[in-house]
């Protein structure tokens, strides 16, 4: 979420072919207002992702041996294609713990990870790291926009990696960055800054310290 920019629903969503290790790209299918996108993968994932797809790939085998396997298709896809539906391509990147029954077909799948779960396992990691705040998987795609902002990204960049239809949605990143919610620097933040420029000159201060000496 942080290093693509991702909602937590597309996240969940994700499918093993949404993921280009090759071309280090996210393919978003179905975002907000049902568009697609692409975003970025960040490189310092993807031994972790390329191992994720292993699990799941073995899940999968242990799925079909039980008689089970399928996953659900969006777009009436099952239909145009039978088979994709046992594919380990279609299958979900983050899939839950057990296999469920689809209220709607009433076929027994193995669903994506639940949304309340994720929530829970951000909750528990920023308990461990001492935030003591409240966290929320948002915070991640906040802080994706924000920080593009400071390394000096264009908006049109970062509003194609987010998704967002208008351009002012995401101006609103620009009142925030490091300023609090008015867009303002504080005065006490200015000196620091200053003081900080002083401290990486010291041969400097030890010239204007030795004349301030020698007037006495």
């Amino acid at each position: 979420m942080y290093g693509s920019g991702l909602r937590s629903a597309e996240l969940l969503s994700l499918r093993i072919k949404d993921v280009d290790f090759g071309s280090n790209n996210i393919f978003v299918r179905g975002g907000k207002g049902n568009k697609d996108r692409t975003t970025l993968l960040p490189q310092g994932v993807i031994p972790d992702l390329e191992r994720q797809v292993q699990c799941v790939s073995l899940l999968h085998q242990q799925d079909l041996l039980a008689g089970y396997g399928l996953v659900y298709l969006p777009d009436a896809l099952d239909r145009k294609y039978p088979n994709a539906a046992k594919q380990l391509a279609w299958q979900y990147l983050f899939p839950a713990n057990t296999i469920s029954k689809c209220p709607r077909s009433g076929i027994y799948r193995r669903h994506h990870m639940h949304s309340s779960t994720l929530t829970r396992q951000v909750s528990t990691a920023a308990g461990k790291a001492g935030i003591n705040k409240p966290a929320r998987c948002h915070a991640f795609r906040h802080s994706f926009a924000t920080h593009l902002l400071e390394a000096g990204y264009d908006l049109r960049t970062i509003q194609e990696l987010l998704g967002h239809s208008d351009i002012s949605t995401t101006e609103i990143y620009t009142h925030v960055v490091n300023r609090g919610d008015k867009g303002v620097l504080s005065p006490s933040d200015r000196l620091r800054s200053i003081h900080k420029v002083e401290e990486t000159c010291p041969g400097y201060l030890a010239e204007i310290t030795e004349l301030q000496m020698q007037r006495f």
